[in-house]
């Protein structure tokens, strides 16, 4: 009987692992996109994840090619969406970096870069 308890009990922990992998809120894509290379520079960045964020603990900063900050203030977020608008900036690599708390509590961050010029 001992055995059989125990492979009952296997696919349930199995189903809870899967489950808490799944419960992050993690960046499904972004705007401009991760890596990618846009001819001038943008007006907003736009994150998009993989399940709703609270507002009042979620961030986007973003820096230009000279280092300083080019993100305007408090992102916007809606639903699984978060954007900040940005001020002008020229050429060259921006960094973003990103840190959000999805509704069920559990946190992710991440950072990435993307070009602009010809």
């Amino acid at each position: 009987m001992r055995v059989s308890s125990l492979l009952c009990v296997i696919p349930v922990l199995l189903l809870l692992a899967t489950g808490e992998a799944v419960a992050h809120a993690m960046l499904d894509h972004a705007e401009p996109r991760v890596g990618n290379k846009v001819a001038s520079p943008p007006h907003a960045v736009t994150l998009t994840f993989t399940q709703k964020l609270e507002a009042a603990f979620s961030t986007i900063t973003v820096t230009g090619p000279n280092g300083q900050r080019v993100d305007a203030g408090k992102p916007s977020v809606s639903g699984n969406q978060m954007s900040v608008t940005l001020k002008a900036g020229g050429a060259g690599t921006y960094h973003v970096n990103w840190h959000v708390l999805s509704v069920d509590t559990h946190t992710t961050e991440g950072n990435f870069t993307f070009q602009v010029g010809p």
